[in-house]
């Protein structure tokens, strides 16, 4: 098969997520080279390498341009020696996997077989977004042969934009966060972290961000001064010192993936206290399987994609005096109650899983590279400007989209 070239603003050491979920799994079928941004680095040009398994290969640019990110003068740089990485590994007529246009110009450079585009945010709505993003995207839309969309309401807002559009959500890895299962080392370490404070605990793990609603967070712990908030993961693009600080409101910083069932096994609610604004407009947020395969209560904000997808299975709440008595109401579950919202969890997990998208965006890359190689391939289908697609190719996923498609197509 051919190579992956993966070009992610998100670095393979941040937030395990969907770029990992499913790069670690298709390195089953291809060869893999997951390029990071740029760093800034006084010495030569080069790409220093990391593997992450015997088909995968993580590559970190360092230059010595001030410029962040994939941009223009970044892309002249690096485009000759990414050209010689291919050369030295043998590896011939690569895809190129973006999840940011922003990587076209230095993915351009390696004359790619075929272009995939996995949109799993709306990045330009994000704070710090280069302006020439959305321009860089109708590039994008334009060469792909593939687009994936991280759920409904991005593949709503794409679908007219390519012929190809599918609706792929991100999905769970359930053993790793059934309660039964547990790492020892990663026990011991969530008791280091949390095991002196009291309960209940209310927590969330995930990037903290512009699309964390601080304010509702100071009124959870304002309002309920005996609950203890336990907050995990790494403080991006937002002033530390903004977050609101109070003697049940506990910052852990940013956890190993293996380490974080053990804490939320120490959970008594999961929370999402999304702000909503341009930046979770279209937001589907991968913590919401996590939270229900350890088999805990949640309530999130109204994030569409999460009222769309698992309204039926997590607690809803329009205003901070809601979201206090949905967690009040999580908290004070009978016995009768847990079994059936369990029992309503768990088969909403089980329409999820990384090695069922995998599987069906591998049968995807087959298909799209079967139809360039017969002349079937259209890449002009823009001719004269965008035009909406012809039908709805929203994708029917196997044992990971059947609920995702039906709202994709609702």
């Amino acid at each position: 098969m051919s190579p992956l070239v993966v070009f992610s603003h998100l670095r393979w050491s941040f937030v395990y997520q969907r770029p990992q979920h499913l790069m670690a799994r298709l390195a089953k079928h291809h060869q893999v080279l997951f390029v990071e941004e740029p760093i800034h680095d006084a010495g030569p040009a080069r790409l220093d390498s990391g593997w992450q398994g015997r088909s995968l290969e993580v590559l970190t640019p360092r230059t010595s341009l001030p410029a962040r990110g994939f941009d223009a003068e970044q892309a002249k740089l690096l485009s000759p020696l990414l050209r010689r990485a291919l050369q030295d590994r043998g590896l011939r007529s690569p895809i190129a996997w973006l999840y940011t246009p922003m990587a076209l110009p230095l993915a351009r450079a390696l004359d790619p077989v075929l272009w995939v585009y996995d949109c799993m945010d709306e990045l330009s709505a994000f704070k710090g977004a280069p302006a020439e993003l959305p321009a860089r995207e109708r590039e994008l839309m334009a060469l792909a042969g593939v687009v994936l969309t991280g759920g409904p309401a991005l593949y709503e807002a794409k679908r007219a934009l390519h012929p190809r559009v599918h609706c792929m959500p991100s999905a769970v890895d359930v053993a790793h966060f059934q309660p039964a299962v547990q790492d020892p080392a990663a026990v011991r370490r969530a008791d280091q972290l949390q095991g002196t404070l009291t309960q209940p605990r209310l927590g969330f793990f995930g990037v903290i961000d512009e699309r964390m609603d601080l304010q509702l967070l100071a009124h959870l712990a304002d309002a309920r001064p005996g609950w203890q908030f336990v907050m995990v993961g790494p403080v991006v693009k937002i002033d530390p010192d903004a977050l609101p600080r109070r003697p049940n409101i506990h910052w852990l910083g940013i956890q190993r993936y293996e380490t974080l069932p053990a804490l939320m096994a120490g959970w008594d609610v999961c929370l999402m206290p999304f702000a909503l604004n341009e930046s979770t407009r279209f937001i589907s947020p991968t913590k919401t399987l996590e939270y229900l395969a350890g088999e805990k209560p949640v309530v999130s904000t109204r994030v569409p994609d999460v009222e769309r997808l698992y309204g039926a299975v997590v607690r809803i709440a329009g205003t901070p005096e809601a979201f206090v008595s949905a967690c009040e109401q999580a908290l004070h579950e009978t016995p009768a109650q847990r079994r059936q919202r369990l029992t309503h969890a768990m088969d909403v997990v089980a329409s999820y899983s990384w090695d069922g998208s995998a599987q069906v965006v591998h049968e995807l890359l087959q298909e799209a590279l079967a139809r360039r190689l017969s002349g079937q391939a259209s890449r002009s289908a823009f001719q004269g400007g965008l035009r909406p697609a012809p039908q709805d190719h929203a994708a029917a996923l196997p044992q990971t989209g059947a609920l995702a498609a039906r709202a994709g197509r609702s």
